[in-house]
């Protein structure tokens, strides 16, 4: 390793910076997740009765509310579709459920309701939380703002009665209320819920501000230059209910035929029915021929011929630490032929850390010195660098030294004394053209160190002792391990080279790309830029897998044929905008859960032929000559238990390390080895 490289430290949890306020609806406060908890418990009490023997009169009633509680819902909603002449397989289910029962299959009918309810509740909360994620998105904007009046008095007024030309005095800690310009003033701005840069930015008079940005330590006057409605974070959320309003709904596999089958069925039903009347048959062998037709040709099979599959995908992704949020998201992952990289916090660790160490050659320090002055100095500030730097010190084993004298600039950096010595440490811009750093050899050197380190992409930070530049540090935000073996796998399996979708600086983006294996490098984007990134591919045929974790990315996720974010640092807007979440942070389990979704799809098709021979074969049984009602049962049932068993197989280990391996991540989702970043 190079001298003045910092070795890795084990990896640390990063922390959630976006601070979205959190607003959660309770399951029990829908109406479709009442009810369809009320169909459960009533089918769990009526099964017990039914299966030990007990007279009729004591589950027969549970199971009409069941049939009641669980049922009226779809019914109404199938209902309300006919009378658009749409006919789709929710009625349909619903006839066969009531079919069953009239044959006396009650209790199978019973069931089929309770997972229609289940699944129209979770449907529901699907879309409670996100609308809750979207609407607290508007209370990062603090509620009042300081209003500069002519006479130089302040008021505290709404950020909502703000007005274009207002003038607003934004205090250390305090949040932007309105997007303006700083008009005096300097401070850093921490705004990671807009561009997603990693690192506070240094604001001083002309510079743009963001409502729902953090202040740092300094104190800005700003003029307000959009009204609350038209600001960044507002069309952020506009975007984002925008997008997940206009995205069709995805249809499963089956669906795709939904009304040609469901009609066909129904024709079917009647013409077994009422042929035979005609030709003067016996009305109860008839309607028996009928319901039996109705029972073998139902879309049970056919259902459990796609669920299981992509329910047991689920479940194994879940224990690799993916959350697939539906069956439709599990079938739509393997979609994708094009995939868009966010940077901070989704192919970086999203926490700034120490990765040089330059003493000056002058300086008569070692690089373990020079780390141990800067982060005394550095130790009692709140700043992220400052962080950065102790963390490092620590990491490595070095002694906090005790500090005293304190004192912190905005946009300049702090100082502090340790031991005989004035230590400073802050921006190489602000502290070389200091008066107090004159021209010597000592200046040329750290600023020679200072561009090297910038041109890599790196913030520099310069340690001056007693006024003498001494050193300089590099931080930046790392790249995870797994990045380019994710990036390699991903572009493997769409045929195409992820693209970088960032608001970070372009000098830092090409870096980090150039690391990560991308050649298609767009930065300084803004949320909306990089929604219409997505749409452009999405435009041009293809369909776009989105990997984000802030706010600013939510855009773009809504917008995406499909959305995954990084669970442990994913601002919430994120989390629940996202079809798909990576739990552990670990992005190798991006292109293996793709390979994964792409695996279930071929074993759904094998499903359906399987099911289908079944039907068909029943179907023409019971057509052509006379197919008893018990047979036709077992017939039917056992092709549901057979592609259900089959669809089980997914669940199982090798399912998960045989899409991992054309994924690219090792046997239990873990990212591959990856060379050592300096």
């Amino acid at each position: 390793m190079p001298a003045g490289v910092l070795p890795r430290p084990s990896r640390t949890t990063p922390s959630p910076a976006d601070g979205i306020p959190r607003r959660r609806t309770r399951a029990l406060a829908l109406t479709e997740a009442r009810w369809a908890g009320a169909a459960l418990a009533l089918f769990l009490l009526a099964l017990p009765l039914d299966l030990t023997g007990a007279p009729g009169w004591t589950w027969g009633p549970l199971y009409a509310l069941v049939y009641a509680a669980g049922g009226w819902e779809p019914a109404l909603s199938g209902l309300r579709e006919l009378r658009e002449k749409v006919l789709d397989v929710d009625l349909l289910m619903i006839v066969a459920a009531l079919g069953a029962a009239s044959i006396g299959q009650v209790r199978d009918g019973a069931l089929l309701i309770v997972i229609f309810a289940a699944s129209g509740a979770l449907e529901a909360l699907a879309t409670a939380r996100t609308q809750d994620a979207v609407r607290g998105l508007l209370d990062l904007a603090p509620a009042t703002a300081s209003r500069i009046a002519a006479d130089g008095g302040e008021e505290s007024v709404a950020t909502e009665d703000l007005v274009v030309g207002d003038v607003i005095r934004i205090r250390p800690g305090e949040r932007v209320g309105a997007d303006g310009r700083v008009l005096d003033g300097a401070s850093e701005v921490d705004q990671a819920t807009i561009t997603g840069e990693p690192l506070p930015t240094v604001k001083e008079p002309g510079d743009t501000v963001f409502a729902g940005t953090l202040n740092g330590t300094g104190t800005l006057r700003v003029a307000v230059e959009r009204d609350a409605s038209a600001s960044v974070i507002a069309r952020i959320v506009a975007m984002t209910e925008e997008a997940s309003r206009t995205k069709a709904p995805t249809q499963l596999f089956i669906e795709k035929v939904e009304q040609r089958y469901s009609l066909g069925m129904v024709a079917a039903t009647l013409a077994v029915f009422l042929v035979p009347l005609l030709l003067g048959g016996d009305m109860t062998d008839s309607l028996l021929r009928a319901m039996t037709f109705m029972i073998v040709a139902s879309p049970c099979a056919v259902v459990l011929a796609t669920m299981p599959p992509l329910l047991s995908a689920m479940a194994n992704a879940g224990r690799h630490g993916v959350l697939v949020k539906s069956a439709v998201v599990m079938e739509r992952l393997g979609q994708a032929d094009a995939v868009a990289l966010d940077k901070t916090g989704t192919l970086t660790e999203g926490t700034p850390r120490v990765t040089r160490v330059l003493p000056l050659a002058g300086s008569g320090l070692t690089a373990d010195a020079l780390l141990t002055l800067a982060a005394a100095a550095e130790h009692p500030s709140e700043h992220p660098l400052a962080r950065a730097v102790v963390n490092a010190a620590q990491e490595g084993g070095l002694p906090l030294l005790p500090a005293t004298g304190f004192t912190s600039a905005p946009g300049t950096g702090v100082a502090a004394t340790v031991g005989d010595h004035r230590i400073a440490a802050g921006s190489p811009a602000r502290l070389l053209r200091d008066p107090a750093a004159p021209e010597t050899a000592e200046a040329a050197e750290a600023a020679a160190a200072v561009a090297g380190l910038e041109e890599t992409g790196c913030t520099a930070v310069l340690v001056l002792r007693d006024g003498v530049p001494v050193g300089v540090l590099g931080i930046t935000d790392r790249i995870r391990r797994d990045a380019a073996a994710t990036v390699a796998s991903l572009a493997r399996l769409t045929g195409l080279s992820p693209v970088l979708l960032t608001g970070d600086h372009p000098r830092a983006a090409a870096r980090l790309a150039a690391e990560a294996g991308i050649t298609d490098v767009r930065a300084g984007l803004l949320p909306q830029d990089k929604a219409a990134a997505v749409r452009e591919q999405e435009q041009a045929g293809r369909r776009v897998l989105v990997v984000g974790d802030g706010v600013n990315d939510a855009p773009a996720l809504a917008a995406a044929h499909i959305g995954i974010a990084m669970g442990r640092a994913g601002s919430d807007l994120a989390l629940e905008t996202a079809d798909a979440v990576i739990i552990r942070d670990e992005l190798a389990t991006v292109p293996a859960v793709v390979a994964l979704s792409r695996a279930t799809r071929r074993l759904v098709v094998q499903n359906l032929a399987i099911a289908g021979l079944f039907i068909s074969v029943l179907a023409v049984w019971d057509l052509a000559g006379h197919l008893p009602l018990p047979l036709g049962v077992l017939g039917h049932e056992g092709s549901t238990v057979l592609v259900g068993l089959n669809g089980l197989r997914l669940l199982r280990a090798s399912a998960w390390r045989r899409a991992a391996g054309q994924g690219g991540a090792g046997p239990s989702g873990s990212a591959l080895p990856a060379t050592a970043i300096d």
